[in-house]
């Protein structure tokens, strides 16, 4: 793959051939006094990523960062700024930028945020391809860019290295399992191969063995003459996506274990094994754990689905990516129904944030779906994507003495207040740092794991 390519947005020339001469070696690098020369210079198209001082002459960093996210929103921004000055930096975060490095710059400590601002523009690239995939394919799931689903792509990132690890996808309906499982295959040495999706509960119980393994001529009555492939043979050089995995019924449980430990399996009827290299890739929204502990599903091939596990939260627990993802469905569904709706308004916004998406990314989706459908203007209002009867949220802001609830006679929950008051200082951070992690941390004044740990209690 080419070197990314980086553009240094600074007036002073040792800064720009400091940074120059510490990226050059990894990088392309181009260099520019004035934001208007690095603007004039993306005419052609832009670079990967920006390093843009705040303090320039002419048009500043700030309204150079505006410009910049208005023509390219997938180019990643570090602002350059000679003292942390807290208002600015959060403005600048506000306007998308993806973080911040303080004069004089730390070679190691500015290549460690290069690499991690390239890595989120890689993952984003990498989303984006899916979701047009996803989104052409009708599969009514879709990934965003939050701190947990970048998670989860990084750990996709490792598993997918090998061919036939088996792999569990667990996480609430409509949050997107179906995606995930598209990006292990796709990134894995089983890409050239088929990607066959299969839903259990979807299938007659009397038919998921059949379905799945096949069978041979004149197994059962009513079976095809010539017999059938299964699934299992569908996939071979691939991966075969088994959702809902919970519904199987014990005798294909038994026979799916014994594939996933040796490559073989009977067709129904057959006398001879067939031998296929497939990776199994199952997904649930139901605890197979507890499952197990009913005797409902084998503790055995549990254990061997869940060589790993991976956890993809639900939108609620990543409301970050409620905006993106309704902007993304706005202009995919603006341009199937041959509509001009451009943007989603303040009031339906705040509806969005202020919901609770029980079907996850898929009620999301189906929301803005009919939205844009409904919609008579350019922009997607509350009443669209709720109907007429409902209205926006209200957001209730505490201030003062406001914020400790009344000490009775009957006592008070202090860990609820103080866990209540967590909830909302953190979120308040994320809401004024644009969703990035780091900068939220500082503002609270923690270390980004603290944050995250924290966060994660939530």
């Amino acid at each position: 793959m080419d070197p990314y390519s980086l553009y240094v947005i600074d007036d002073e020339e040792s800064i720009r051939q400091s940074v120059r001469l510490a990226l050059q070696p990894q990088y392309r690098v181009s260099a520019f006094a004035t934001a208007e020369d690095g603007l004039a210079a993306m005419d052609g198209g832009g670079p990967d990523l920006v390093l843009l001082d705040i303090g320039l002459p002419g048009m500043n960093g700030l309204e150079a960062l505006q410009t910049i996210r208005a023509r390219f929103p997938e180019m990643a921004v570090v602002m350059i700024t000679a003292y942390e000055d807290v208002q600015t930096v959060v403005q600048a975060m506000r306007h998308g930028a993806y973080d911040y490095a303080v004069k004089p710059l730390s070679g190691e400590g500015l290549l460690q945020t290069i690499r991690n601002a390239l890595e989120r523009v890689r993952l984003r690239r990498e989303l984006f391809a899916l979701q047009e995939q996803c989104l052409q394919e009708d599969i009514p799931c879709c990934l965003g860019e939050s701190g947990g689903l970048q998670e989860v792509m990084a750990l996709v990132a490792m598993v997918a290295k090998s061919p036939d690890t088996p792999v569990l996808v667990v996480g609430e309906t409509g949050s997107g399992k179906e995606l995930v499982a598209r990006a292990v295959h796709y990134r894995s040495p089983n890409s050239q191969g088929p990607f066959v999706a299969v839903n259990c509960a979807a299938i007659p119980k009397e038919l998921i063995e059949s379905e799945l393994f096949g069978y041979e001529a004149g197994a059962f009555s009513g079976a095809r003459p010539s017999g059938k492939k299964g699934l299992i043979e569908e996939a071979h050089g691939g991966t075969l996506f088994l959702d809902e995995i919970g519904d199987l019924l014990p005798e294909a449980q038994a026979k799916l274990l014994r594939f996933l430990d040796s490559g073989e399996f009977f067709r129904i009827g057959a006398g001879k094994t067939t031998r296929v290299q497939a990776r199994i890739v199952s997904a649930t929204n139901h605890n197979l754990k507890e499952m197990v502990g009913r005797n409902q599903f084998r503790r055995d091939l549990y254990y061997r689905l869940g060589v790993v596990t991976i956890q993809v939260p639900s939108l609620n627990e990543r409301r970050e990516d409620i905006l993106p993802l309704a902007m993304f469905f706005l202009k995919r569904f603006s341009a199937k129904f041959g509509k001009k709706v451009e943007d989603i308004s303040a009031a339906a916004r705040q509806f969005l944030l202020g919901h609770h998406f029980a079907g996850n990314v898929r009620e999301l989706k189906n929301m803005v779906e009919r939205g844009v459908l409904v919609s008579r203007g350019s922009l997607l209002e509350s009443a669209d994507i709720s109907g007429p009867e409902a209205s926006a949220p209200e957001i209730s802001v505490a201030s003062g003495k406001e914020w400790y609830p009344a000490l009775t006679h009957a006592g008070l929950d202090l860990e609820g207040a103080l866990h209540d008051m967590e909830r909302h200082f953190i979120e308040e951070a994320l809401r004024h740092a644009g969703g990035n992690e780091s900068m939220a941390a500082r503002l609270l004044r923690m270390n980004h794991h603290t944050f995250r740990y924290r966060r994660r209690k939530m």
